[in-house]
């Protein structure tokens, strides 16, 4: 068993390079939407 297929991620192909690639995307997509909305909201840009 591989160490991504423990904790939250137990089910078959938690590894695989698919859904390593959505996670990767899901989460760099999430911390830019943050940072592009503190940037906003502190410097009221546009």
């Amino acid at each position: 068993m591989s160490e991504l297929n423990r904790g939250i991620m137990k089910f078959e192909g938690a590894d695989s390079p698919k859904a390593l690639t959505i996670s990767t995307i899901l989460v760099l997509g999430g911390i830019a939407a943050l940072i592009i909305w503190a940037l906003q909201a502190a410097y009221a840009v546009n």
